[in-house]
């Protein structure tokens, strides 16, 4: 790899892949057919510190770098993107926000036992018109005398249903558009604030995807993260964090493909030969290997402009846009090389095809990302 990884990164490399391999992919096929959160996967990572990585262990954090962090996603997200998917919420979306925003409060109550796993976080956005245009959001957040009154609803929230706090937008103040809109801390359990539908999906199935409804529901005042207002700015903080989460779930999910794709080419015999020899898989392997690399490279481009403090934003979604798309049109070579047999369940392919598909929407669809670029190229 031409990427320089110092000694401790590839130590955690190294130990998360054995952790990976050994311990979530066994059963990652069966989570996918019976839709079961990957609870007892998640416990075992928080004990490796892999869920508050990028939060320092004066919070219970790793306090690693974000490097470090793509590394241990691509590894985990090679052995099961379900699970990938919820330790990247968890880590981008809803640490990060706690951890650059909240009060010393919020960091003590909500981030220590975030970053040990004791809790699982998730972040909630999205509602049915309001998507890429935040800013179309109606959830609303009233200021009643020590809380705030939230009412409204968000939609195709990953974790939403099993997470145990939520960082949730509303608007605080609507005649200020996006400037007018808020974030904050909501704990499951807060009266008024319930799971409706659960979304059933064509792929990450082992993690779940659901409406959350906010109806009179009281979020103590301190549980506001940052000032009134704030929200906006930290949403899209956030997701600039989430999306070289994104970049990084695509790469391991590609390198997945790869590596069944080069395993199954070499068993396969026609024409009284391995199909490995057959110049055509040759090439679709060798496009694909370059592919993947590109993608991994310009993630850790965007991780490490990240850790040295430099704005990435430009590089982040370049990292998602790439390595998104590159990871659908592996999986879809993949499938390919497979010929039928990648078409079934018994090959792990179609769950990668399935899987990697909704990595273009996500966090910011691939339009959206071409739209952050052609920003940050002309300067809006």
């Amino acid at each position: 790899m031409a990427y320089q990884l110092t000694e401790e990164q590839q130590m955690i490399q190294a130990m998360v892949r054995d952790f990976a391999r050994e311990v979530i992919l066994p059963t990652a096929a069966e989570r996918d057919r019976s839709k079961e959160f990957p609870a007892e996967n998640l416990r075992r990572m928080s004990e490796l510190g892999l869920m508050g990585m990028n939060v320092p262990p004066e919070y219970n954090g790793a306090g690693v770098d974000s490097v470090s962090y793509s590394l241990a996603l691509q590894e985990i997200a090679y052995a099961c993107a379900s699970t990938a998917v919820v330790m990247s919420v968890h880590n981008s979306v809803a640490c990060g926000p706690v951890f650059l925003f909240g009060s010393d409060y919020l960091k003590e109550t909500y981030l220590k036992p975030l970053a040990a796993g004791k809790i699982i976080g998730s972040f909630a956005l999205t509602e049915a018109g309001a998507g890429s245009d935040p800013a179309s959001q109606k959830t609303r957040a009233t200021k009643k005398g020590d809380a705030y009154v939230i009412n409204g609803s968000k939609m195709f929230i990953t974790t939403g249903k099993n997470s145990d706090l939520t960082v949730v937008t509303a608007y605080t103040d609507k005649e200020k558009k996006h400037r007018g809109i808020s974030a904050f801390v909501v704990e499951k359990g807060t009266p008024g604030f319930s799971v409706g539908k659960e979304e059933d999906k064509m792929g990450l199935r082992a993690s779940d995807t659901v409406e959350l409804i906010f109806e009179d529901c009281r979020v103590p005042a301190e549980n506001l993260l940052g000032r009134e207002g704030d929200g906006f700015v930290i949403a899209m903080a956030s997701l600039d964090g989430g999306r070289i989460g994104i970049a990084s779930q695509s790469v391991g999910v590609a390198q997945a493909c790869l590596d069944a794709s080069v395993s199954y080419a070499k068993e396969r015999i026609q024409f009284n030969q391995s199909i490995s020899r057959f110049q055509g898989i040759r090439w679709m392997i060798a496009d694909m290997a370059t592919q993947i690399e590109a993608a991994r490279l310009l993630t850790f481009n965007a991780a490490a402009m990240k850790d040295r403090g430099e704005n990435f934003t430009g590089a982040a979604s370049m990292a998602k846009v790439f390595a998104s798309e590159m990871a659908n049109k592996i999986a879809y070579q993949a499938i390919q090389i497979h010929g039928g047999y990648g078409y079934i369940k018994d090959f792990p392919v179609e769950r990668y095809y399935r899987d990697v598909r909704v990595f273009t929407i996500y966090e910011g669809t691939s339009e959206i990302q071409r739209k952050v670029i052609a920003n940050h190229i002309f300067g809006k």
